[in-house]
C-alpha cells in the first residue's frame, strides 16, 4: 500500500530581532558567533531551510543593525512598538506575512544553533498533521522556533500582550498541538544575558577573535542593567 502523499505547506517565517537586550546591556542581535552574528546566522539557518518566505522584525538600533547584517533576500519590518514587549513584533510580523501563508514560524533572533534541518523538521510536522500549532521539544520541554496555523493568526494578533509570544494559544488550544521530538539543545538555547552568551560559545566550541572582549560589533557593553 503506497504511503500517504505529504501535501506541501506554504509557511512564512517570522525573525523576531526589535528587543533592546537590557539584560544584556547592548544589541545582542550583533554580537559575534561562528564568523557571524547571533541575528545573522539565524537567517542563514531561516534562508537554508524550506521556508517560503523570511520577514525580519527590527526595532531597536535598527539601523546600525541594517548596515551590519545581511539582510538580502528578506523582507524587513519595523517596529517602532518594540518596548511595550515580544507581543508588538508578533503583531507586526503577521500583519506582513504573505496571503498565500498557510502558517507561520516564529524565530528568536538569538538562537543561531536552530539550523535549516530543525525548521525543516518543523515544516514537516506541520505538513504531516496540519495542527495549528507546532512545537519542537527535547527531554520532555518545549523549545522554539514554534509554527501557528493561519487559523489562529487573529486569535494570536488579539491576545498576545507584553513579552508573551504564541504560547498564549497553547491553553485554549491543548488539543491542537503537534509535538515534535527533535533530540537536540539547540531548541533550548537563547542568549538572555552573559552568562547564556558564554555558555553558547563554548556548547559550539567557538570563541570570538579576541576571547577577553567577547561583544558584539558596535561595542556592546556587558555591565548587568537590570531586568528587561
Amino acid at each position: 500500500m503506497a504511503g500517504k502523499t505529504r501535501l506541501k505547506a506554504c509557511v512564512s517565517g517570522i525573525v523576531l530581532a526589535a528587543g533592546r537586550s537590557s539584560r544584556i546591556g547592548g544589541t545582542k542581535q550583533l554580537l559575534e558567533f561562528n564568523g557571524n552574528t547571533l541575528l545573522g546566522g539565524v537567517i542563514a539557518a531561516a534562508k537554508s531551510s524550506r521556508l517560503d518566505e523570511i520577514l525580519v522584525v527590527l526595532g531597536h538600533d535598527a539601523q546600525n543593525i541594517e548596515r551590519r547584517v545581511d539582510l538580502s533576500g528578506v523582507r524587513v519590518v519595523m517596529n517602532e512598538d518594540y518596548e511595550q514587549g515580544q507581543s508588538t513584533s508578533v503583531k507586526a510580523g503577521l500583519s506582513h506575512v504573505s496571503p498565500h501563508a498557510d502558517a507561520a514560524m516564529f524565530l528568536l533572533a538569538d538562537q543561531p544553533l536552530v539550523d535549516g534541518r530543525i525548521i525543516d523538521a518543523l515544516i514537516a510536522g506541520f505538513e504531516d498533521s496540519r495542527k495549528p500549532i507546532v512545537v519542537p521539544v527535547s527531554g520532555g520541554r518545549r523549545g522554539n522556533p514554534v509554527i501557528i496555523g493561519r487559523e489562529l493568526f487573529a486569535e494570536l494578533a488579539a491576545s498576545a500582550r507584553g513579552d508573551a509570544g504564541a504560547r498564549v494559544l497553547f491553553g485554549a488550544h491543548a488539543g491542537d498541538i503537534r509535538c515534535v521530538d527533535l533530540g537536540t539543545l539547540c531548541i533550548h538555547a537563547d542568549v538572555d544575558t552573559l552568562e547564556d552568551y558564554r555558555r553558547l560559545l563554548a556548547t559550539a566550541g567557538y570563541a570570538p577573535e579576541d576571547p577577553s572582549q567577547a561583544r558584539s560589533n558596535d561595542e556592546v557593553k556587558y555591565e548587568h542593567t537590570g531586568e528587561a
